[in-house]
């Protein structure tokens, strides 16, 4: 088996050397491609007009000025030659990529690629609370359980531009009460927020934030099984057509 690996925290990020390990685990035969620097948030991204530098770090692993996504092109079409992995794992992600997360996460966008170029494709994120903070995350959760649920997921099968997310949830290994097939979740778009500041010259500029509120999780959302100490896996799709709207539109736009 062959394992394509990226991410989009970056390629010294720890969460990297997680999957590394993790991939390792089925297989010696594991090619990191990962971009320079952090691109959270980036979605599916595709450099179109800017030039790709790609960096050899060492003989099995990869840095690429670009996004998660570049990065899968880069690996699967220049790297390997054409060659396509069996496997194409992203992450593991520091933080959720839950709800609408999934739209705007690079992690997500990797996997999305590797399952456009017909290849098997995992996003793996570890959750994180208020008390831990970033700096406090559970990798051992992801690097314990990962192995089994990728295992798990290869033995059902993907059917094709089929992709799976995986979220670990904010607790030790042991903590984990289980694992549960979940649905995308929804929060409220009210968190999101403008945050205006001024520069040293008192010229404004600006971040985008969230509030921080409790959000009742849907029953059955990934949302839900992280709060509950579940890893969530959500089965994600390419084609984003909506086929009741679709029936709908047809029938008024005979």
């Amino acid at each position: 088996m062959r394992i394509l690996i990226t991410n989009d925290d970056g390629i010294h990020a720890r969460g990297l050397d997680v999957l590394e390990r993790v991939a390792k685990s089925f297989t010696e035969d594991v090619l990191v491609v990962a971009p320079e620097y952090d691109q959270s948030g980036v979605a599916h991204s595709l450099s179109i007009n800017d030039p790709l530098r790609l960096r050899k770090i060492s003989e099995r692993r990869y840095a690429v000025k670009g996004t998660p996504t570049d990065c899968v092109i880069m690996g699967i079409r220049r790297i390997l030659d054409g060659l396509a992995p069996d496997l194409v794992l992203s992450g593991v992600n520091l933080g959720q990529n839950v709800a609408e997360d999934v739209v705007y996460s690079g992690t997500v966008a990797g996997a999305m690629e590797g399952a456009s170029l017909g290849v098997r494709s995992i996003a793996l994120s570890q959750a994180y609370d208020s008390e831990t903070g970033r700096e406090g995350a559970f990798w051992a959760c992801a690097e314990t359980h990962a192995p089994r649920i990728v295992d798990s997921i290869l033995g059902l099968g993907l059917e094709p531009r089929i992709f799976v997310n995986v979220n670990f949830p904010p607790c030790p290994p042991e903590a984990v009460k289980g694992v549960a097939a979940t649905t995308q979740g929804h929060r409220d778009a009210q968190m999101i927020k403008i945050d205006a500041r001024a520069d040293g010259r008192g010229l404004p500029y600006y971040w985008i934030g969230f509030e921080r509120s409790y959000i009742v999780p849907g029953e059955g959302t990934d949302l839900e099984a992280l709060e509950q100490n579940l890893i969530s896996v959500t089965p994600l799709r390419l084609d984003l057509t909506d086929a009741a709207s679709l029936s709908r539109m047809a029938e008024v736009l005979r």
